[in-house]
């Protein structure tokens, strides 16, 4: 329907057209409005200009912000956020007022006029005009984060700290205490006026900070009395004492500092109402009644989980709540954002928390590397890095007790808390899970169920194409009832044989083998005392499969094997950068593709499952890569990055960001590349790598990320060979022009600034042309006003600038003051020619020589005595040139078609002219000989698609 209606917008008025596309494109991506138009945006229609909306900051300004209908509170947050250079900005929210009701509108997906229009319609109920309505709009903040750190920005601490000042004058934050009101106003009087309190600065923190009812209850003069008192004992830097009275009212307050969700409860343990607020802060998660009575508390170590669901048939939001006090469903319209929360919350504190409990008793005391602990017990993390984390090792301590050790990663559970866990927490992890669903159940009067997808294993792709488990006699003398061994699913014990029963007996089984522990390690499942790089794992898991189909389908079945029935989250995580990796390297085949397919979609709400399935379609439909991942590949999946950026460098020292992806050719780069820079044509265009010692062409129908890895591995190959020891190769990746035909100057003048000039200027300032005195000196004028522009005052610089301006064989021919007399002469004549018009110029008068667009070469040839042992060689759409380098004169010309063969080496270039049984060869010594072989096969390849082209034309017209 939306192609329909862009296709009518399209033929819409003039200034209607643009204008309503814009505002469809802008609801598509922010959704769909709850509210009709208010009348802001009734008028902004009429005029078809932004709207402005003024939002307060509590510390006295006004910011004005242009919005349209789709705008929503986190666009003007991010926009606020950005004006007054806020680090910080979580928990910053937008709120409306009008007249004494005040809400938050968030900072997530809520539309910023539907809470205008409620205003406006409130207004009009009230026998008011919309127009007039008094709304306004505030930035505070709402909640904060269980780490919250007022000293990483001081911008966002001012910001809390007039907040606070403002809502103790207008009784939004009260206490019954009044200490707590006097210790605020304390701190207010120094961060206003520093140790000086005299009875004005005093009497002034009492007006900017107590409530007017408080004042009537008790006089000023007492308020004065308590709050000098306490200024007393105040006296640290200022920003110190504001981030001491964030902190003061954060612990007060942490209720006053929530978001709140409604909510009905679907399932759960009982409680005395079904529908309820939730109110999350920094403390933990409580259930409120409309009278804000507590119907439950529940800290953060308390909740094991968070997940959402669909509820019923009405597809409503809904989230599960895992508890130790039991699981909770409950059912709202912001369902996403509260679950969202909370797990936010659980992940930052189980980061950074010190306090693990013991899912299970270990007893190592044979070996002092390991710790010794029971069921149930309380340990210390310690973090000094001793230990791999990420390989599922961890050092701790039993708490009192003074003897560390390494821990396994399993075997404890880390709380998501910041201080010690109490008692009661303990207590309740202390229960068998059995035993504490037993007494939730019993408690339990209502019961609702929740439809769940069981995620996709390969076990029935296992019963038909997976080998027989092995039989482990040890295993079995230890437990007679051990179960078998689940070949598809999560094991930290490496295989000692293929999965698929087809390769069980093949060739290919060793490096299968050699698969399987770099996958455990790159998952963290495999201790490892060497850390290894993830390329280099990567490197081990993906390479014999990219050479190899047979192996592909089993690196498929071994990495979804370990993430089948694995719970350890870190784990799962490298997982996912693995089969994400892999579902773009090579498809698995027909037989397991189905199964793979459904692992995927059974995990949908995975952060990478959508991606894996869009890479493993796409790589259906194209060829297999023939190399692994490139290092850029790593890196970004890595940090959990879909897309991946690389920057091409231009010939005139500038560059671009351009994506790339695991499918990307090198013909698809440079077509993007010159759409971006509105080239006219992208032909004879091509990328480069320059690495340490080379620079190197890429095939255009090779994929982007081989290209670089075939070239790095190479580059690494060599110097590893020269220097030895592992090394890192650094490069550039350059678009460029590589064959010049077609080229006409003016004709595309980005590609002549960008490209064309820089790659032209070079060669001229070497001297590989042939030109006249006048044509010197006119481009000498144009190359001094390309670095001058109209500036005359340089005209004195120009003996200086001689190197950059003429040939260097041509210096001196003149003396330097007859240079600067002519240029000055020929630039005065410019006069008005801008830079950009100069550039064009020297490339027109350049265009006019034969030696335009050639590729030169210094080589020592060894074929033709009559020639010089050094000579030049040029390479044009014309054919090769050999030039005498000094007198510049034409010894031989070879046009393609009489090159019978040519070849090169690391140190040589050969070619046969004319035939190959009777033709002669020319022979050079050169480094630069992989150039010259790859440049005369690309004009060559040129020409035959030409005369391909015309033949087909031919045929079809029959010509």
């Amino acid at each position: 329907m939306i192609s329909y209606l862009q296709s009518f917008i399209r033929s819409a008025p003039a200034g209607y057209a643009s204008y309503c596309a814009e505002r469809l494109r802008r609801t598509v991506m922010n959704g769909v409005r709850g509210e009709p138009p208010t009348w802001l945006e009734l008028q902004a229609t009429k005029t078809k200009k932004p709207m402005i909306v003024s939002v307060i900051l509590l510390d006295g300004r006004s910011i004005n912000l242009p919005v349209d209908s789709a705008s929503t509170s986190k666009e003007i947050c991010q926009v606020i956020s950005s004006k007054v250079r806020l680090k910080d900005t979580f928990g910053f929210s937008l709120y409306v007022a009008l007249y004494e009701k005040v809400w938050a509108l968030g900072g997530g997906r809520e539309h910023v006029m539907d809470a205008i229009s409620q205003c406006e319609q409130e207004v009009k109920r009230r026998g008011g005009q919309e127009q007039h309505a008094p709304w306004r709009l505030f930035f505070r903040k709402e909640v904060f984060t269980p780490w919250h750190d007022c000293d990483e920005d001081k911008i966002s601490t001012d910001l809390i700290y007039r907040q606070i000042v403002h809502g103790l004058k207008f009784g939004e934050y009260q206490s019954e205490k009044e200490e707590d009101l006097v210790q605020l106003a304390a701190k207010h009087l120094y961060v206003q006026h520093g140790s000086d309190s005299s009875p004005e600065n005093v009497k002034q923190a009492v007006q900017d900070c107590i409530n007017s009812s408080l004042l009537e209850a008790k006089s000023e003069a007492k308020w004065v009395q308590m709050i000098s008192t306490a200024h007393a004992e105040v006296g640290q830097k200022t920003d110190s004492v504001k981030a001491e009275a964030v902190d003061y009212a954060r612990k007060k307050w942490p209720m006053f500092f929530s978001r709140f969700f409604e909510v009905v409860k679907l399932s759960g343990p009982p409680l005395p109402k079904s529908k309820f607020i939730v109110a999350i802060n920094w403390t933990g998660i409580t259930f409120l009644d409309e009278r804000e009575k507590r119907l439950l508390e529940l800290s953060f170590p308390e909740v094991t989980g968070v997940n959402t669901v669909r509820e019923g048939k009405a597809s409503a939001q809904a989230v599960c709540l895992l508890t130790l006090k039991g699981d909770f469903t409950l059912s709202g319209s912001a369902a996403d954002d509260m679950a969202e929360l909370v797990t936010m919350f659980l992940s930052g504190l189980t980061e950074r928390s010190e306090y693990a409990v013991a899912l299970k008793e270990v007893d190592r005391q044979d070996d002092p590397t390991f710790l010794s602990f029971k069921k149930g017990e309380l340990i210390l993390i310690i973090k000094d890095d001793e230990f791999s984390q990420q390989g599922g090792w961890i050092k701790g301590q039993i708490g009192g007790a003074k003897q560390t050790g390494a821990i396994p990663t399993d075997a404890i559970l880390i709380l998501p808390t910041l201080s010690k866990p109490t008692y009661e927490v303990m207590s309740l992890l202390s229960l068998p899970p059995n035993q504490r669903k037993t007494i939730i159940q019993a408690n339990q009067k209502e019961t609702g169920t929740v439809e769940r997808q069981a995620p996709a294993t390969l076990k029935e792709f296992s019963l038909e194409y997976f080998r027989q488990p092995t039989k482990d006699v040890n295993r079995q003398v230890i437990s007679r009832n051990a179960a078998p061994e689940r070949l598809w699913a999560n094991s930290r014990e490496p295989i000692r044989q293929p999965l698929l029963k087809k390769l069980v007996d093949q060739d290919v089984r060793l490096f299968l083998l050699d698969c399987c522990v770099p996958i455990l390690k790159y998952m963290g499942d495999y201790p490892t005392k060497q850390m290894q790089s993830p390329l280099e794992l990567t490197d081990q898991i993906f390479g014999p499969a990219t050479q190899n189909e047979a192996l592909r389908d089993e690196i498929y079945c071994q990495i979804i094997k370990q993430m089948s029935s694995n719970n350890n989250r870190f784990s799962m995580e490298q997982g996912w950068q693995l089969l994400w990796l892999c579902c773009g390297l090579f498809p698995p085949s027909q037989s397991l593709l189905r199964h793979a397919q459904r692992f995927l979609e059974s995990r949908r709400r995975e952060p990478l499952a959508h991606d894996c399935l869009r890479r493993l379609q796409s790589s259906l439909r194209m060829e297999p890569r023939k190399l692994p991942p490139h290092q850029v590949e790593v890196d970004a999946i890595q940090q959990n990055s879909i897309q991946i950026f690389h920057k091409i460098h231009f010939p005139n020292d500038t560059g671009e960001i351009f994506e790339v992806s695991t499918s990307t050719r090198i013909r698809d780069l440079i077509q993007n590349i010159s759409n971006k820079l509105g080239l006219a044509s992208a032909d004879g265009f091509n990328i480069f790598v320059k690495t340490h010692d080379k620079v190197l062409s890429l095939n255009d129908a090779d994929y982007f990320f081989d290209s670089l890895r075939q070239i790095t591995d190479w580059s690494k190959k060599s110097k590893r060979i020269k220097d030895g020891g592992p090394v890192n190769i650094s490069y550039l990746v350059f678009f460029m022009r590589k064959l010049w035909f077609n080229v006409i100057p003016g004709r595309d003048t980005e590609a002549d600034l960008i490209f064309h000039f820089p790659q032209e200027l070079p060669k001229y300032l070497r001297g590989y042309h042939v030109s006249t005195r006048d044509e010197m000196v006119n481009i000498a004028a144009l190359l001094f006003r390309i670095k001058v522009s109209n500036d005359k005052t340089q005209l004195v610089m120009i003996p200086k600038m001689l190197r950059e301006l003429v040939p260097a064989d041509q210096l001196k021919a003149t003396s330097e003051n007859e240079w600067k007399k002519s240029i000055s002469g020929y630039y005065n004549k410019q006069a008005g020619m801008t830079v950009d018009e100069a550039k064009v110029a020297f490339l027109k008068a350049v265009c006019r020589w034969p030696t335009f667009g050639c590729a030169f070469f210094e080589v020592k040839q060894t074929s033709e005595p009559n020639f010089p042992d050094i000579v030049r060689i040029a390479i044009s759409k014309q054919g090769l040139t050999i030039i005498h380098p000094k007198t510049k004169d034409v010894l031989a010309n070879h046009p393609f078609n009489r090159i019978a063969n040519w070849c090169s080496g690391s140190t040589y270039f050969h070619m046969t002219i004319g035939s190959l049984v009777k033709g002669s060869k020319f022979l050079c010594e050169t480094s630069l000989g992989y150039k010259m072989d790859d440049l005369i096969t690309s004009y060559v390849n040129m020409y035959l698609r030409e005369r391909t082209a015309g033949q087909t034309r031919n045929q079809r017209f029959n010509i």
